[in-house]
């Protein structure tokens, strides 16, 4: 059913841009499962909000977390290494990529009904309070639960496909293998203080290696915001992902 399950996911973003009108390309995505009864979803209480939710608060029968990460195509990113504004590129590959997700979790959805399953999606983003703005389910810390990958200085989740691109989530009370998470850095930094080339991107101060502004970061968000508008919802900035050591791959294997 795992294979089944992948297969699904993948198919569907290979074949996205036959069926919608867009100008972004992905690479193929990685998927990973977890047990949704794994105890370290309460830890979630604790280094995310002690809002957050658990994957029982959506499905009381759930028995799986299915998460993916779709990589954009490499000159989606090589496009937002210059200059303070994210670029057009990389904004219209955030839009894009959120009605994927959205239009892929629907699918999967309706697959598993297919096969007498039932599941929960979560939109790919704008679901956080915009006074704390930290998620009641956080996308990439679920992610990290299910062995996608690792925390990077930078906040990101780095994959073994790297951290430039998109997260999705689906509960489902079809019961799943869970992926083995594996005991090791994904980050240069924390591994040995090699790197810090994602602060030094920063374009608005906000990451240092000590901490994190949400509020700096988002202000550079909705900046980008106003001026895309015409594209969508582009409250992104993601400089501090592009022209990086963990952009594209895992730096640490």
């Amino acid at each position: 059913m795992k294979a089944k399950i992948e297969s699904i996911i993948k198919n569907y973003v290979n074949n996205y841009h036959n069926i919608q009108d867009i100008e972004t390309r992905w690479k193929e995505p990685i998927v990973s499962f977890a047990n949704a009864n794994d105890p370290i979803f309460y830890k979630l209480k604790e280094v995310v909000s002690p809002t957050h939710s658990l994957p029982k608060d959506f499905m009381e029968e759930a028995e799986t977390v299915i998460a993916y990460f779709i990589p954009f195509e490499n000159n989606v990113t090589k496009s937002n290494s210059e200059g303070k504004m994210s670029s057009k590129i990389w904004a219209t590959a955030y839009v894009e990529t959120n009605k994927l997700i959205l239009d892929l979790n629907r699918h999967l959805k309706n697959k598993l009904e297919e096969m007498s399953y039932q599941s929960e999606i979560i939109p790919a983003t704008h679901n956080f309070d915009t006074e704390k703005l930290i998620s009641d389910w956080s996308h990439r810390h679920v992610a990290y639960i299910t062995g996608l990958g690792g925390f990077g200085l930078n906040n990101m989740l780095i994959t073994d496909k790297g951290c430039c691109g998109r997260i999705g989530t689906v509960i489902t009370n079809l019961k799943i293998e869970p992926t083995e998470r594996k005991d090791k850095e994904y980050c240069l930094y924390k591994y040995n203080g090699s790197c810090k080339k994602c602060v030094d991107r920063c374009v608005n101060n906000a990451l240092t290696v000590d901490g994190f502004n949400r509020k700096r970061c988002y202000d550079m968000c909705l900046a980008n915001a106003e001026i895309y508008e015409d594209i969508g919802l582009a409250d992104v900035c993601g400089k501090c992902l592009a022209n990086i050591p963990c952009s594209f791959i895992d730096p640490i294997k």
